[in-house]
């Protein structure tokens, strides 16, 4: 009996998982090709919370992370790490998510290779090296090394097409971030007990509109999150909305946060959300304020406005289609379009109603079809 063609799997950080459950799900109802699974720690709690609750069951994990850890130093290890478990599976195809370091090393390693290798949420690009950073370069990094690139957007297919990259290596999937909302929220359908933690911050502010907040870009770092902390607090001034925060762990965001924030009564600064619960906050959430990319896709999924506490995004689709909106940092602006949104009910509107670009949540089924016809 031949053996069967051999796929790996690799990530390190939440986004990555939350994005990838759905595509090894997908991949393990293919019976003439093998999953294996190598997550590397870039993240550690964050991570291990969606490995659980995705069902996944890693093969290796390199547990990377490591305090005060360099860009530089992290890559280096990780090159190493994946290195090794590549001469070990000698796998077939390599898959990769996104624009973290893991991804974008995970790619590196498997060129050095000459494996091929497969790029979920292909061709996302804001044109500015330095925002967001590093993750630009990584995903350009990624693109030219990738033999299969899954676009989850016209938008992204084209910004792919204008660096060379053959249009039959392209493949507009939707963004397998949507079929992982689906899929959880269904989960907590059966199983309401999964996200019941936020059961008595919602008592506490009942009757209010929740303004769901997450900061942790590295290019926010310093005065921006100086200014978003500012921002928060004249917001909560009023007595009609309240802010649910889950203060990203890094001490560049806590510090600042806790220092500022302090105990305000319609700021509930909570630990980082696991995915069921923060599938939760979304749903509970009247305007979403971030700086992540995720969010721009999931909010919209739920009807929820995003405005998004950066100068560029590399999902201009969203803003294009009014499910999201530039803010940037600065206080006064952020204020603004908060107010706008929650005193103008047809600027509301016209954000909550507008189409989401990103998918129907079949990108999974597209994906593992594609990665395992390649591997035949």
């Amino acid at each position: 009996m031949a053996e069967l063609s051999k796929i790996l799997v690799i990530f390190g950080t939440r986004p990555e998982a939350i994005k990838l459950f759905p595509v090894i799900h997908k991949l393990q109802e293919h019976s003439d090709v093998q999953t294996r699974v190598l997550v590397t720690g870039q993240h550690r709690q964050m991570l291990d919370q969606v490995l659980d609750i995705g069902e996944i069951q890693p093969d290796y994990d390199l547990d990377v992370m490591a305090p005060n850890q360099t860009l530089d130093a992290l890559t280096a290890r990780l090159l190493t790490g994946i290195g090794e478990v590549l001469d070990i599976e000698r796998p077939a195809r390599v898959i990769v998510q996104g624009d973290t370091a893991t991804a974008m090393v995970g790619a590196l390693a498997a060129y050095y290779r000459q494996i091929p290798v497969s790029h979920v949420e292909a061709g996302l690009r804001s044109h500015n090296i330095y925002q967001p950073w590093p993750e630009e370069v990584n995903r350009k990094i990624i693109g030219t090394i990738a033999d299969q690139h899954f676009a989850p957007t016209h938008v992204s297919a084209d910004a792919l097409i204008a660096e060379a990259v053959a249009p039959e290596k392209i493949h507009i999937t939707g963004n397998s971030v949507i079929d992982a909302l689906y899929w959880v929220t269904d989960k907590i359908a059966r199983q309401p007990d999964l996200a019941c933690d936020l059961v008595e911050i919602e008592k506490r502010f009942a009757g209010k509109r929740i303004i769901g907040v997450t900061t942790h870009r590295r290019e926010n770092f310093g005065d921006g999150m100086a200014d978003i902390a500012a921002a928060l607090l004249e917001i909560a001034a009023r007595d009609d909305v309240a802010i649910i925060f889950p203060v990203h762990m890094n001490p560049n965001v806590r510090k600042v946060m806790d220092t500022k924030l302090g105990n305000h009564p319609r700021i509930a600064m909570i630990e980082p959300l696991d995915y069921p619960h923060f599938a939760r906050l979304l749903s509970i959430s009247y305007i979403m304020l971030s700086d992540s990319g995720g969010v721009q896709e999931e909010a919209p999924a739920l009807g929820k406005p995003v405005l998004v506490m950066r100068e560029t995004t590399e999902r201009p689709e969203g803003v294009a289609a009014g499910t999201a909106k530039l803010v940037g940092t600065d206080k006064n602006r952020i204020i603004s379009e908060i107010f706008t949104l929650l005193d103008d009910e047809a600027a509301y509107s016209n954000m909550a109603r507008a189409h989401n670009p990103f998918g129907d949540g079949q990108a999974a089924h597209k994906i593992a079809g594609l990665v395992a016809n390649a591997c035949r």
